[in-house]
């Protein structure tokens, strides 16, 4: 039988391995902290990806319409909050803060955008967890986009019960809410006829027009400068909102004013068919509506152009409430008047919150 003897260089042997296996057990942990922080980094940098590609979209107009771009930022706010990792709730509250003020910067005339982002977060600060702010968060950008498309919906099936047999109708730009009341009049059988207008510079005339075509409408595109003379063989004017003032005026597609003042100016009335959350509850406390202007490129290249000619190019005019006949919303018709009215109603303790954070 034959008996190890181990002695003292043995043992420091010994105690030398485990103490390099500790070490390279340490350094394997330090080095799986280390992966585990760099995956979280990778996926939070593509959540704010989501949220900058989608702000690049609606600035760049890619996607257009109040309605469609308030949808659109809801969806991202959503998205935002369901992909993003845990972090302490304060942290958490702070980046929806930092993603919020991406999307809104991409059009700052658009309340429907700002009241979208808005009812998205505004449960946010009253939670306890970061799960309890997240959970509202997707809820709530969630239940925005399905009320925002069942109210198209509802207006529609209000409008068209405005619109006679045989009417002439002028419309202007794209709007999702003006062309829903003209759709559902035609299916009514109403045996309507439409002017849409070109709708200068970025010409979403022609999506219109090639919406209510395919819808089987009789509809005639013309050029912007056109309207006062078509508006003598016009019935009604039916236009989308951008936003509505709690003074009842209207912010819309530019060229919107002329339509209503040649509308007034003929006796045609003159309606806007909007949704409710493109009222403005900033304007109660003093806000103004911030007009958007674009790069003269939209109009003409600077190469053609003669040296020290300057371009402007707004996006919105202002149309007065006195040139408003109606305003056709989910809620039903109501008069410009009635807008400070429906906002008090809807918001209620918000508009105080509101007016203490000014």
């Amino acid at each position: 039988m034959t008996q190890t003897v181990r002695g003292a260089g043995t043992k420091r042997t010994a105690r030398t391995i485990k103490f390099i296996q500790a070490c390279q057990n340490e350094q394997s942990q330090r080095n799986a902290q280390v992966q585990y922080i760099l995956n979280l980094q990778n996926s939070w940098g593509h959540v704010f990806d989501k949220v900058r590609g989608m702000a690049s979209d609606i600035r760049d107009m890619k996607i257009r319409g109040a309605g469609r771009i308030a949808r659109a930022g809801a969806s991202a706010m959503g998205e935002f909050a369901e992909d993003h990792q845990t972090v302490p709730l304060e942290e958490f509250i702070n980046d929806l803060d930092t993603a919020k003020k991406i999307i809104l910067e991409s059009r700052p005339t658009a309340v429907s955008l700002w009241n979208g982002v808005q009812a998205c977060v505004r449960d946010a600060d009253d939670a306890s967890s970061f799960d309890e702010a997240r959970d509202s968060v997707v809820r709530n950008a969630k239940s925005f986009v399905d009320m925002s498309s069942s109210a198209v919906d509802a207006i529609a099936k209000i409008g068209a019960k405005t619109v006679r047999k045989g009417d002439t109708i002028l419309t202007h730009c794209n709007s999702s809410a003006a062309l829903g009341v003209i759709k559902k009049a035609h299916a009514q059988g109403k045996d309507i006829k439409v002017y849409a207008t070109e709708s200068r510079p970025w010409r979403q005339g022609l999506l219109t027009v090639k919406e209510l075509s395919e819808a089987g409408i009789d509809v005639t595109l013309i050029i912007d400068s056109a309207v006062r003379s078509v508006m003598k063989k016009t019935d009604r004017v039916f236009v989308g909102a951008d936003t509505v003032t709690s003074a009842g005026e209207l912010i819309n597609k530019i060229g919107t004013s002329q339509l209503a003042l040649a509308a007034d100016e003929t006796n045609v009335p003159f309606n806007v068919c909007t949704e409710t959350y493109k009222f403005s509850p900033l304007t109660i406390f003093g806000d103004a509506v911030e007009i958007e202007e674009r790069d003269c490129g939209e109009v003409a290249d600077a190469e053609i152009l003669p040296k020290g000619v300057k371009v402007y190019n707004p996006v919105f005019d202002t149309t007065p409430a006195r040139y408003i006949d109606a305003i056709i919303t989910e809620q039903g018709i109501i008069s410009p008047g009635s807008v400070y009215d429906v906002m008090i109603r809807q918001l209620g303790k918000e508009i105080l919150k509101m007016r203490d954070s000014q």
